[in-house]
């Protein structure tokens, strides 16, 4: 069932968000040759229990890290551990925050070290797809109406959308309805209502989208190895419009 929030609860949301923006705040300068993924996950524990926050990763169906951190051809779920990242690693930061009960989600990719354009044509499609979604939201908009935008703007560019794992509902649990894929056709799915919080995720591939889970469980690769660039934020729809509470971060 679809639970809609309200202005209280959007407002407790939008309070984790902040710590939340904050992780990716701090995170950002650290990614860099030499560090390990551990580390990474270190500082993102330390600032959202800082702030009064708990990591609403960390347990989470055994889930052993604060955030998710997946590298290169790593598309999700990356579990943080001694991998030291190398100058040219596409870095993907997964992260969530929960707070009086309510819980945000977000993630940032980056590129380590010097700048390389393709890859980075690869992050901003991600981040530009995400836009392109909500940019489709007004007053009787269905989740297939974002959908089907992202998909466009993802493939406009050359590059495949995964489809195995999608985006969710959020607020009162990390993961709600509706599923919110980053595909799909205009005009079908849900409506969106005022209340609705959603994580919308979209996550690119440069090769085929076809994935697969390693041994330990959790983390996704691609099939063929090609590199994978994920961006997500926490969005509410209120009667002002759609709020993106986890934006303006480090992009």
């Amino acid at each position: 069932m679809i639970s809609l929030k309200s202005k209280r609860e959007i407002e407790i949301m939008q309070e984790a968000a902040e710590i939340l923006k904050q992780v990716f705040v701090d995170v950002e300068p650290a990614v860099r040759e030499g560090v390990t993924t551990l580390d990474l996950d270190k500082i993102s524990e330390k600032t959202i229990r800082d702030a009064g926050g708990l990591p609403a990763f960390k347990g989470y169906r055994g889930f052993p890290g604060t955030s998710c951190i997946s590298v290169n051809e790593e598309v999700v779920h990356g579990i943080p551990g001694s991998k030291k990242l190398k100058n040219g690693d596409l870095v993907s930061v997964d992260c969530g925050v929960a707070l009086k009960g309510y819980f945000v989600d977000a993630a940032r990719t980056w590129l380590v070290g010097p700048a390389d354009r393709e890859k980075q044509r690869l992050i901003d499609t991600a981040r530009h797809s995400f836009q392109a979604g909500l940019n489709r939201y007004l007053p009787g908009s269905r989740i297939g109406d974002l959908s089907e935008a992202i998909q466009k703007c993802i493939e406009e560019q050359g590059y495949d959308i995964v489809r195995d794992f999608v985006g969710h509902g959020i607020g009162r649990s990390i993961h709600e309805e509706p599923q919110v894929p980053n595909y799909g056709k205009a005009g079908r799915g849900p409506k969106i209502e005022i209340g609705l919080c959603l994580a919308i995720e979209p996550m690119v591939t440069a090769g085929h989208h076809a994935v697969r889970v390693l041994e330990d469980g959790w983390t996704v690769i691609t099939q063929d190895g090609s590199l994978s660039s994920h961006y997500e934020d926490t969005v509410a729809f209120t009667e002002a419009g759609v709020i993106n509470l986890t934006g303006n971060a480090v992009p």
